[in-house]
């Protein structure tokens, strides 16, 4: 033990493929974001170039002080079409992660952050049961071809998400929902299928969307050990710290049941669970959203800042799923670099208080490396550790890069 964190802990930062890579035109959320009636606020584009900047990117996160890069593989670029696999792409991921070992990275590898290759999307994507066995496939393609680079694998990044976002209200989370949203139903009219079966992973809130995922981390997760059985496997889960107000304490208790600790549960199959968490969210009696009182800190979303959530959802990984823990995102989105520093040092006061008392955490991973493309929020939420210059791609690191260096220095 070296200040309270144990020998080899993981401190770095964490993208994905589609937020920084840009460019990835046949996966199922590019058709999305440019399809009329797009929820999306705008389109991904060459988002920070990462796919050609890898490199320069890599070198940048070692100079932090960092010595780990969660980072993910296409599934669209490796697998363009179903059953060909390109050759091209798989040898682009295998010099990223030689890259990660020139500089003293350990990279830890999502299979799936969220994208999926457009065939997928059109042949019912994740509420078709054939989707499972095509996501193992993949798991074992790549690593065949990558995993003697790694040691670490993430399944799937926060399948549980969709039920989240279900509660909160947002998205389309069922067939019927898609049925009558203009993007899915434009998005169908593209793909010649009908609007309800257009069931990207972030958008299946549904039964059969949660079977449809347990089923392919379970195949993922044995098709990655019939290859490579040192490689350590889990997922990585979207836990908030779901909080009742007054009154709305047991509408808290079922949706941690739901959206938290079923999913723990099945990780207890696994080799550790990743806890990616950025505050709480509070219900009232009616099971509606509390929103943060006047006068208290606040994100650009709007939502609480409340780095201590951490502890609460650590603890609770610890108790349900009783594998290892790692923080694989914590982050926040803030204009104001110095609210980021004190949230950094916040959490990582939260993780060490969790390590003192027994709990088994071994890395601490922020989201993220850089200014990237936030989903349907577009490029406005800025979670980096590095800004980023859209015309000119110029990277600019931000003092809170610094400061989670030194953290991960004096700690080490």
């Amino acid at each position: 033990m070296s200040n309270g964190f144990p020998k080899g802990f993981l401190w770095g930062a964490a993208t994905a493929g589609h937020q920084v890579e840009g460019g990835n035109t046949n996966s199922d959320l590019w058709l999305l974001e440019h399809v009329a009636g797009s929820i999306f606020s705008e389109p991904s584009g060459e988002a920070c170039d990462h796919y050609h900047r890898y490199a320069d990117d890599i070198e940048m996160l070692a100079g932090f002080g960092m010595n780990t890069f969660r980072t993910s593989v296409e599934w669209a670029r490796i697998e363009p079409e179903e059953g060909r696999f390109d050759a091209e792409a798989i040898a682009h991921y295998r010099d990223v992660l030689e890259t990660c070992h020139r500089y003293g990275i350990a990279p830890m590898v999502t299979y799936h952050h969220f994208t999926s290759p457009l065939w997928v999307l059109a042949d019912g994507g994740w509420d078709n049961p054939r989707t499972a066995d095509r996501f193992a496939r993949y798991c074992e393609r790549v690593t065949r071809d990558l995993g003697d680079l790694f040691d670490l694998a993430c399944t799937l990044n926060e399948p549980n998400l969709p039920f989240l976002l279900g509660a909160l209200g947002l998205g389309a989370q069922t067939a019927e929902d898609r049925r009558h949203m203009p993007m899915f139903v434009n998005a169908g009219a593209d793909l010649g299928v009908d609007a309800a079966t257009v069931a990207p992973f972030m958008f299946t809130g549904t039964q059969e969307g949660y079977d449809v995922k347990l089923a392919a981390h379970r195949l993922g997760r044995d098709a990655i050990t019939s290859v490579r059985p040192e490689i350590a496997v889990g997922w990585t889960l979207a836990n908030s710290d779901i909080q009742g107000g007054p009154g709305g304490e047991e509408f808290a208790v079922n949706l941690r049941a739901s959206v938290n600790e079923r999913f723990l549960e099945v990780s207890r199959e696994d080799d550790f669970v990743g806890i990616q968490t950025y505050g709480r969210h509070v219900f009232d009696a009616e099971g509606q959203l509390v929103k943060a009182a006047p006068g208290v800190p606040v994100n650009q979303m709007g939502d609480e800042i409340y780095p201590v959530g951490l502890g609460s959802t650590i603890r609770e990984a610890a108790r349900v799923a009783r594998v290892p823990v790692y923080v694989t995102e914590n982050g926040l989105a803030t204009t104001d670099d110095t609210q980021r520093v004190t949230f950094l040092e916040d959490s990582v006061e939260v993780v060490a208080g969790c390590i003192a008392d027994g709990v088994d955490v071994r890395g601490y991973i922020v989201w993220t490396l850089l200014d990237n493309f936030e989903w349907i929020f577009g490029f406005e939420p800025k979670f980096g550790l590095v800004a980023v210059d859209r015309a000119t791609q110029e990277r600019t690191p931000k003092p809170s890069a610094y400061r989670l260096g030194e953290l991960a220095r004096s700690y080490s």
